[in-house]
């Protein structure tokens, strides 16, 4: 596993330094975001399932200035398990939102950072269960409607290949990783 992990790398690295110079964030681009996520608001406890999200944004009109709004989508999940001698539990959190993001193309010096921050709303579907009675909490414990904020930067090494972290409320308060430009 550690030997695949490192020829992973090491591939996405020498990718990263072969590759032409990106350019920024504008109308008519779409970039997929791939992360692992730290920290949550989603409460739980006991040992946490990593967080993972999948976002997409799709630059949809040029704005007065160096801007762009993109719309888009997010998916992402994580969960907690609970156990001791008297019961055990388990919270899965699954939420699906659709976004919008104002972008920055300001940085004539730093054309391969895409600076952003926007709003969602989304729907968090959680599910508990236990080996208690199920209606105590029942199945759908904590699913409704939410609205949040993110802001985030994703730095492009070539014109398809980047990086990002992003703040907000998700299934993380933090996410970072790996970002496709298409």
């Amino acid at each position: 596993m550690k030997k695949s992990f490192i020829i992973l790398f090491s591939l996405l690295f020498s990718i990263i330094y072969t590759e032409t110079k990106a350019q920024a964030f504008q109308k008519g681009t779409t970039a997929i975001n791939a992360g692992v996520g730290v920290g949550t608001a989603l409460g739980g406890y006991g040992k946490v399932r990593p967080a993972i999200s999948l976002s997409v944004d799709h630059g949809i009109w040029e704005v007065g200035g160096p801007g762009v709004v993109s719309l888009g989508g997010y998916v992402g999940t994580t969960g907690y398990k609970y156990s001791d001698s008297s019961y055990n539990a388990k919270w899965n959190y699954i939420i699906v939102g659709v976004r919008g993001a104002y972008h920055y193309n300001g940085f004539e010096n730093l054309p391969d950072l895409d600076l952003y921050a926007g709003a969602m709303v989304g729907y968090n579907i959680v599910k508990y269960t236990s080996d208690l009675d199920e209606d105590y909490f029942g199945k759908s414990y904590g699913s409704g409607i939410g609205v949040s904020g993110f802001a985030g930067a994703r730095w492009f090494f070539t014109d398809m290949f980047g990086v990002y972290a992003e703040l907000g409320y998700g299934v993380s308060v933090l996410n970072a990783g790996l970002t496709f430009k298409f």
